[in-house]
This record gives C-alpha cells, sequence and structure tokens, in this order.
C-alpha cells in the first residue's frame, strides 16, 4: 500500500528517500526532542503518482536531459512550460483524501507553511536551499491543495533546473515531498549557524535576527540583527536599522509592513535569549555531528525550530582536537600547487615528513608549527621567513601567533618537549656547517658537493626499487620516502641556506650603501647551477632544434603520449630531434606542473604537455635568444657585484662583501635543489608503484593502474600483501568522488584547529584607483597584453604578453623564457616564480587574490614587480 503522507513523530533521517531532505531533518529534530511546531509530510510516493498522472512530462524530462544552462532563454521556456503544466493537472483522489485527513487530525482552524522537500536537498555535500518554493500562512482546504501543486510545479523552476543539472543530479531521479507545518505566528526569526559562515570558526555561533517572519531576512528585504557567540559569551552584537516586517495576516498570506522608527533600531534578541539561543544550536549540531544552518522563530518567548540542515561551504577540518587552539599553513600555497592531491600523493608526502607536522584536509596538506610557534624566538623570526615565500600567509600567521588564546598552548607536553629536542639536534649542526662555509673555503666545491650527492642518492634509489617485486617494493617505496629528508637535510640544507643567508646580508648592505637593493637584484641573475634554470635552456635548445623542422611541428600540434617517440621516427626530419626529446625527458622528465602530488601526470608519461612551452619559445624568441639572454644576466650580475665592491672602499670591509657575493653567486644556484632531488625521488617511486598497479590491474585487483592513485601507501601494501578486503572498486570509487568534490574547494593559506580561515588583508596606502594589490618579488615595469593561463599546457604565450596564473612551480618555467611579466595568485619572494623572474629580469608580482579572474585575457594591463602593483590600461575590446 502506497503511503502519501507521514507524520513528523513518525520520522527520521533514514526517511528521506520518503520525505527529502527537509522533512527528513524536521522529523529528526521532532523525535530528538528540539521544540518543532507540529506537521507532516506529503511524500515522494504521492509527487511520483501525481507525476505518472500526466502523459507529458516524459517529453519534458527529455528536453531536460539535453538542457544547456547557459541558454538561460531555453531554461525559463521549459521550465515555465513544465511548471504550468503541473498546476493543471488533477491530485488523484486517494492522494488528496490521505492530505486532507492529515490536515484534519492537525487542525484545520491552523495556518500552515507549506514548503517543498526534495530528496536532493540539504544534504551533506549540497543543500539545494532555496531552490525550490515555500508558501506562509495557508488555510483552508481548497488553499492548501492549491499550494501543494504549486509545491510540486516548483521543483521545475529556473534555479533548481540549473542547479541539479550543474550538480549531476538526473531530473527523473529527484522526487519532492511536501512539508505542510503548522504555523508559528512569531514576534522574531532568524537564521543560526553553529558556525562561523565567513571564516569557519566550529567555535562560533552566528545568529541573525529581525522582527516578524523570517521571510523578510531569507528574501534581502532588510538587514537583520547580527550576533556572535563563543562558549556562551557574547562576543560582539551589530544592531542593523530594520525598516521592515512580514507578517501574517489574518485572513490568509503576508503582508509586508514599516516598523515604528522606536522598534527599527531595538535589539531584536535580549542577550539571555542570544546565549540560549547558541546553546540550542550547538544541540543540534552535536546531534547530528556537524555544524548546522538553523532557521528558527521566537513567538510569546518560546524558542521554535522550524529546519536544519548541514553547512555545506564550511572547509573541512583536519582529523585533530580543536583546542588547544593550533595554526596551520598551507604546503600546497608554499609549493605553487593549491590543486587536491589524490590519496596516494598525500600517503607519500606524509611519509616524507613527520605526521605530526602534515596534517590533511579537503585533500590538502597542512602544516602544523604550533609547537615551533609557541617559542618567542621562533615566533618573532618565522613570520619574516614565510614572507619571503607568501606575504598573505605571513600576515595570517602573525596575527595568529600573537592571539591570548594561541599563546595559551604554548605549555609543552612531554612529547612536544622531545620532539622540538629533536628538531634541535639535526638543525644545530646545519647552522654551525652555514657559518663555516660563509666564512672559509671553496663555494664552488660546495656546489660539486652537493651535484654528487645528489647523484648517489638517486643511484641509490634505482638501486633499492629495481631488485624487489610485490608487496616488498612498495616497502622500498616507503623506505625512499621516509629516509628523504634525513639525508637532504645534512647533505644539501647548508650550503642552501649559506647562499640565501648571503643574498640577506648583501641586501642589507646595498640598501645601506645604495638606498635600495637592485644590485642584488642584478647579482640575482644566471646563477650558476640552477637546475630549473638549466632546465629552461635545455627548452628553448630544444625548440631552436624544432623551428627549423616545419613537419616535427605540424607533427608535435597532433602527437599522442603514446606513440610520441616511435611516431616522430616517421616524420620528415623527426629523427634530428628524437636524441635531444629523448635527452631532456631522461633529465627532466619526472617534472610537471603540480609535481608534489605523485600522482600527476610527468612528462615522461605526457611528453605533449611539453608542446605548448615549444611553440612559446619558438613565437617569442628568436634562435639562440634564451642563451643570449643568459650570457647577458651573467655580465650584468658581474657588474653589478663589482659595482657593490666599489662601494666597500676599505680593505677591511671589501673582503667579506666579496666573500659574500662569491658565496651567493656560487651557492645561490641550489635553491631548488632539494626539491629537483625530492621530484627525482617521486619520479622512481611513482613508476614503481605503477609497475605494481598495472600487474593488480591485470590480475583484477584493480579495475586500471591508475586506481592505486585512491590508496595510500600502506593500503597497496597490504593489498599487495592479501590483507585488503578485495575488490576495492567500492573504496577507490568512493575516494574519486571525495576527490571530485575537494577538487572545486579553495584552500586557505592559513587554518586554526578552530576551523577558522585567517585572512589579514595588506595595506591599501596610496593605491591608484582600480589597481590590484600584491608583493613586489622582481623589480621593473611591463606593459602588455594580459593572458590567463590556468595550466601550463593548455596555452601558448605571444611575444609581448604577460603571464597570468593561480600559481607557477617547475613545471611552468618553459613558459616563462615568452612572458613579459609573470602575475600569479599565490606566491612570495622566494618562490618559485619569483626566483626564475629575477633570473630572466622580467617584472613580477605574486600574491594577487582573484588574479585568474579579475584580469581577463586580452586587457592591457602594467605589472609593477617594484610596487606590487597591477594597474589596467585597457580592457580586451579597446
Amino acid at each position: 500500500m502506497q503511503q502519501y503522507v507521514i507524520f513528523f513523530n513518525q520520522i527520521n533521517r533514514s526517511s528521506l528517500p520518503l520525505v527529502g531532505g527537509k522533512g527528513a531533518n524536521l522529523g529528526e529534530m521532532t523525535q530528538a526532542g528540539f521544540p518543532v511546531p507540529s506537521g507532516f509530510c506529503v511524500t515522494t510516493l504521492a509527487y511520483r503518482d501525481f507525476v505518472a498522472t500526466s502523459s507529458a512530462m516524459e517529453a519534458f524530462f527529455a528536453k531536460l536531459s539535453n538542457i544547456d544552462t547557459s541558454d538561460l532563454h531555453q531554461v525559463r521556456e521549459i521550465g515555465q512550460g513544465i511548471r504550468e503544466h503541473l498546476q493543471q493537472v488533477a491530485i488523484p483522489g486517494k492522494i488528496t483524501a490521505e492530505i486532507l485527513h492529515a490536515w484534519e487530525k492537525t487542525g484545520t482552524e491552523n495556518y500552515y507553511a507549506v514548503r517543498s522537500s526534495a530528496t536532493a536537498e540539504d544534504l551533506p555535500n549540497a543543500s539545494f536551499a532555496g531552490q525550490q518554493d515555500t508558501y506562509l500562512n495557508i488555510k483552508g482546504q481548497e488553499e492548501l491543495l492549491t499550494h501543494v501543486r504549486k509545491c510540486w510545479a516548483s521543483l521545475f523552476t529556473d534555479r533548481a533546473i540549473v542547479y541539479r543539472t550543474k550538480n549531476g543530479f538526473d531530473h527523473r531521479e529527484v522526487y519532492l515531498s511536501i512539508v505542510i507545518q503548522q504555523m508559528v505566528i512569531p514576534e522574531v526569526s532568524g537564521i543560526m549557524f553553529t558556525a562561523d559562515p565567513v571564516n569557519g570558526n566550529r567555535t562560533v555561533v552566528s545568529i541573525d535576527a529581525s522582527f516578524g517572519l523570517g521571510e523578510a531576512l531569507v528574501s534581502g528585504l532588510v538587514t537583520a540583527d547580527l550576533y556572535k557567540v563563543k562558549d556562551h559569551v557574547i562576543l560582539n552584537k551589530k544592531i542593523a536599522r530594520k525598516k521592515l516586517a512580514i507578517y501574517a495576516v489574518p485572513e490568509g498570506g503576508t503582508v509586508t509592513q514599516e516598523l515604528p522608527a522606536a522598534q527599527q533600531e531595538q535589539q531584536v534578541l535580549t542577550d539571555s535569549q542570544i546565549i540560549d539561543m547558541a546553546g540550542l544550536g550547538k544541540k543540534i549540531e552535536k546531534h547530528y555531528g556537524q555544524p548546522q544552518d538553523i532557521e528558527f522563530c521566537v513567538a510569546q518567548n518560546e524558542c521554535y525550530i522550524v529546519q536544519s540542515r548541514p553547512i555545506t561551504t564550511l572547509y573541512p577540518l583536519p582529523d585533530m582536537p580543536q583546542q588547544p587552539v593550533r595554526v596551520m599553513l598551507s604546503f600546497g600555497h608554499a609549493q605553487m600547487m593549491t590543486d587536491a592531491f589524490k590519496p596516494l600523493g598525500l600517503s607519500v608526502l606524509q611519509n616524507m615528513v613527520s605526521q605530526r607536522l602534515f596534517k590533511a584536509a579537503g585533500g590538502r596538506i597542512f602544516l602544523d608549527l604550533s609547537d615551533i610557534l609557541h617559542n618567542k624566538l621562533a615566533r618573532l623570526i618565522f613570520p619574516k621567513v614565510l614572507s619571503n615565500a607568501d606575504e598573505a600567509m605571513s600576515r595570517a600567521i602573525d596575527v595568529v601567533i600573537k592571539r591570548p588564546e594561541f599563546l595559551k598552548g604554548r605549555q609543552l607536553r612531554e612529547a612536544d618537549a622531545v620532539n622540538a629536542s629533536t628538531v634541535g639536534k639535526i638543525l644545530m649542526p646545519v647552522m654551525k656547517q652555514v657559518w663555516i662555509i660563509l666564512r672559509s673555503g671553496d663555494p664552488k666545491a660546495g656546489r660539486e658537493h652537493v651535484d654528487k650527492f645528489m647523484q648517489q642518492h638517486m643511484a641509490q634509489t634505482r638501486q633499492a626499487l629495481c631488485g624487489v617485486q610485490g608487496a616488498e617494493r612498495i616497502k622500498a617505496v616507503k623506505k625512499q620516502c621516509d629516509s628523504i629528508f634525513t639525508e637532504l637535510i645534512p647533505n644539501i640544507g647548508p650550503y642552501l641556506l649559506a647562499g640565501l643567508l648571503a643574498n640577506v646580508l648583501l641586501k642589507k648592505i646595498c640598501i645601506r650603501k645604495f638606498g635600495n637593493q637592485t644590485e642584488v637584484d642584478l647579482l640575482n641573475k644566471s646563477l650558476p647551477g640552477n637546475v630549473t634554470s638549466e632546465m629552461g635552456l635545455a627548452l628553448g635548445d630544444l625548440a631552436d632544434k624544432v623551428r627549423d623542422l616545419p613537419d616535427v611541428q605540424e607533427y608535435l600540434k597532433v602527437a599522442e603520449d603514446q606513440s610520441f617517440f616511435s611516431r616522430l621516427d616517421e616524420v620528415p626530419g623527426g629523427r634530428q630531434c628524437k636524441a635531444e626529446f629523448a635527452a631532456f625527458i631522461d633529465k627532466y622528465g619526472m617534472r610537471c606542473p603540480g609535481e608534489i602530488d605523485i600522482t600527476t601526470p610527468r612528462w615522461y608519461e605526457t611528453p605533449t604537455r611539453l608542446t605548448s612551452a615549444i611553440f612559446s619559445n619558438i613565437q617569442s624568441l628568436k634562435p639562440g635568444e634564451h642563451r643570449e639572454r643568459f650570457a647577458r644576466g651573467e655580465k650584468e650580475a658581474a657588474e653589478a657585484a663589482r659595482r657593490i665592491l666599489q662601494a666597500e672602499t676599505g680593505r677591511l670591509t671589501s673582503k667579506p662583501v666579496s666573500r659574500l657575493i662569491n658565496v651567493y653567486r656560487n651557492l645561490g644556484g641550489l635553491r631548488e635543489h632539494h626539491k629537483f632531488l625530492l621530484i627525482s625521488v617521486m619520479g622512481e617511486c611513482k613508476q614503481a608503484i605503477l609497475a605494481e598497479a598495472r600487474q593488480m590491474a591485470a590480475t583484477g585487483i584493480l579495475e586500471q593502474a591508475e586506481d592505486s592513485y585512491y590508496l595510500t601507501l600502506d593500503e597497496l601494501y597490504q593489498l599487495l600483501q592479501g590483507n585488503m578486503a578485495k575488490p576495492v572498486t567500492e573504496l577507490v570509487a568512493r575516494r574519486k568522488a571525495q576527490y571530485q568534490r575537494y577538487q572545486e574547494l579553495k584552500p586557505p593559506r592559513v587554518m586554526t584547529s578552530e576551523g577558522e580561515i585567517v585572512v589579514v588583508p595588506p595595506r591599501r596606502d596610496h593605491i591608484p584607483l582600480g589597481a590590484l594589490l600584491g608583493s613586489p618579488v622582481s623589480a621593473g615595469v611591463a606593459e602588455g597584453i594580459a593572458r590567463v593561463i590556468l595550466r601550463p599546457e593548455e596555452a601558448v604565450l605571444k611575444a609581448g604578453e604577460i603571464l597570468v596564473a593561480p600559481h607557477t612551480d617547475p613545471g611552468w618555467t618553459p613558459l616563462f623564457q615568452s612572458a613579459i611579466a609573470i602575475v600569479t595568485e599565490v606566491g612570495g619572494l622566494m618562490t618559485h616564480g619569483a626566483v626564475v623572474a629575477r633570473e630572466y629580469g622580467i617584472p613580477a608580482v605574486v600574491g594577487v587574490d582573484e588574479a585568474t579572474t579579475l584580469i581577463k585575457n586580452g586587457e592591457r594591463i602594467r605589472v609593477d614587480g617594484t610596487q606590487g602593483l597591477i594597474e589596467f590600461l585597457s580592457t580586451p575590446n579597446e
């Protein structure tokens, strides 16, 4: 027997297929004892049987399946047609009888709110809030049935159609229940978020409240009072001027009225009501196990809950206690890769660095440096050092570590003290070695030592991975990941830090002598031994080889990764450049954009991703120009060194300055060696993992080798040992869906354990009207056409264009040869893009929020890398 009506006290969260998200939540809260006005739901079975009486709906569904949501006229026409049709369809007699029976039982004299409740609504990952219609103060049999039909039709509002299509919901598979709830005639209505909806802080309750019905607030007719509460204490109150309110009228329906002047600026809720309301909100949150978006009203001093749904916009929290307050910074922002990681990518990095420091959230990694920042000296130094990586991150960290709630957690537990001691034992010898390098020895020999160490380490890695198979091979991968930093820090760290420190000291000297750091910026150019610069030069050589081979150029436009080298042999001139391609891939093939995620396709897997950079070089540079630029940079650096030394007239002062220049010119180029080694090890590990994954795919354990990307190293080990449940198809499918959700999230730079996303805007003194502000990282001014590129393999830069990107890592370097300036959303003074821009002598501004959105392709802009400004000179149409 079909069940067309269910009362709230018969419903819980498992009833969602029958009563939709809104109905399930109201029933769940009713059964949990929360103050919910009584009512009942017209089930989805009633909707299905109602729609089934229409012979026209199948044709309408077919149109919806092929709808173009960007064509608003088409959306409007189809939606209106469905709504008008459904409002003319008669409600089957049995459905009408059950609705009227429930109405009589609840009270025919009452007024009701008639609300839509879809099965794809108020879900943890998609709220669908406001997509269907709500009707208030409905009274009487005919009015009730009319608005039931209107609610069913509202499943096809324009906004609901677009929202479902964009979120991948099949229109046929989304069903509508209708909530019929007794109206409370309130003096006050509002919305309560049990986590701050603006910054995500899970300990702060945010309450909006206004007089009358909540429709005035929801529809934007009135600015509501705003109250924020934490731990039963009101943090702040913002009392708004409330000119209007919506009230129910006795004959049914609602009316909008202007409030008396004395009431307009009156506080809507008393302080005790605010605290009680926040407490009730936290109880509801505890019941559901996640932050809630709650609609409430107050009538005759009694509070009623009329809706609760999950807040779906909060960035996920790491698995850690909220108290004491800890602060975390985004590893992805520091590494110029803010995309979500797949589980294998997270697992590899967490094996490389202590899991005490690495916390995963939303598919990203966050560094928890709280224990270190409890040290007074670290709090003083770290924000300044961090400003070299990301200015916005530095500002946020600096604010958090000065807060009393953060400082309360500075008492280290015994385990933390041991951890701090271990860090000290590692760092002290490194700093001692840095001091020795700065004072004596041959810096060039130091560079040679680092290169030799890297070659030996890679040979050991290959040897360790090639002689094992099965679970033992994954175990060997884990061992390589576990040991990389313990070997990298003492063998590369001292030379890298010595070069950086020499740069800092030279800046101070130049500012003292010249009043600016221009000479040091010139000293940055064409540093010997920089692995990323060498990669750019090698790519330029490859482009020069291709530029005189038109058949090879045509081939590159249509080449496929799997047959890239074999088909190259068949092209006239292909054999002439095949060796150069192979040599480049052999040396740099482990690199790619987003390379810190091991699952990202490497160039050795997808050589066609290099073609856009090759064509950019051909179009924007003359033959050999990249080498000429490098040689010119070497000459400019040598001249800058002479000028710096000439400014030091005394013999006693010129000798240490000469030493600093020697150290910097020889060791400054090592600043990317540690990452080059890290990525090289990852490249070898990836090949080992995929070798095992292909075997598992061949035997049916995995559907395809790339499914291994959705498992951790430990899970792969257990799977190969036969200790993990098989098949893992469902786990992989869940992880894939989760990854897609995470990919849509925008990760914060800095987040606390309470969930607060910390944003501290930069100072905007003396900024031209309409200009964008960022961090100046490579001096100079350039004017040109903006080219917004989200992925480096997707576009070709032309001569005179400015690269505008979300971020850059070494995988973007091939495009730098063609750009006249760089603008990125993420970055700092010492991040990859800034370093390479300085070496190439092109202006760069980084940390420009929303740059890829605010700057349009084809706009003419001015990039001031000295002041950190981007000015708009023309629109694309001018």
